[in-house]
């Protein structure tokens, strides 16, 4: 089994960044894909930012130009700017290669306004 740790979230006022950041219990060079999600209070657990295992990047509309996502050896980052108030989620890191899936335990972002 893959065990991702999540790390990086916090309280943050409207504007400012956070860098989130997720260790892998193996090479992520090998991913079929890793990514970062996001659940709300009340809504859907949502696509934030994924890449391949041909580092092709995709991003939900509402991130794009404000979020990255990137990766290096066992860790996937995502780094997040002008931060609003509808970012206030839990994260989750989620790795998948061939038909298997985990998930981290989720970090608290939080954006004040």
């Amino acid at each position: 089994q893959v065990q991702l740790v999540e790390s990086g979230g916090g309280l943050v006022q409207a504007g400012g960044s956070l860098r989130l950041s997720c260790v892998a219990s193996t090479s992520i060079f090998s991913i079929s894909a890793m990514g970062w999600y996001r659940q709300a209070l009340g809504k859907q657990r949502e696509l934030v930012a994924t890449f391949t295992s041909g580092f092709s990047t995709k991003y939900a509309d509402s991130v794009k130009g404000r979020f990255a996502i990137s990766g290096d050896k066992n860790t996937v980052y995502l780094q997040m700017n002008s931060l609003q108030p509808d970012d206030t989620a839990v994260y989750y890191c989620r790795y998948s290669r061939l038909g298997y899936d985990s998930w981290g335990q989720g970090t608290q972002v939080t954006v004040s306004s």
